[in-house]
């Protein structure tokens, strides 16, 4: 379903966006903006991280509280096998 709203243009040059398109804005998010003749489209930008910024962002992450451990994994595996196998 397609909502038509109007935005108007001020005086000042500021762009008025209505209330119900406002709310669905999340704060400091950046668009693009591509311009036609007849359109102006926001599309929402798609930050991608640097191989440093993802390696700092799993330093400053939390531990997984459900992370199992080795032992654990390694019975998961040797089920597994089993499984596909049909090894004892």
């Amino acid at each position: 379903m397609t909502t038509k709203l109007i935005a108007k243009v001020t005086s000042e040059g500021k762009l008025e966006i209505p209330t119900e398109i406002l709310q669905q804005l999340q704060p400091l998010t950046e668009y693009e903006i591509s311009i036609t003749e007849n359109e102006i489209k926001l599309t929402k930008t798609q930050k991608k991280l640097s191989l440093d910024e993802l390696f700092q962002r799993i330093d400053e992450a939390e531990p997984d509280p459900n992370q199992p451990s080795l032992e654990e994994i390694s019975e998961i595996v040797k089920e597994v096998r089993k499984e596909l196998w049909g090894k004892s």
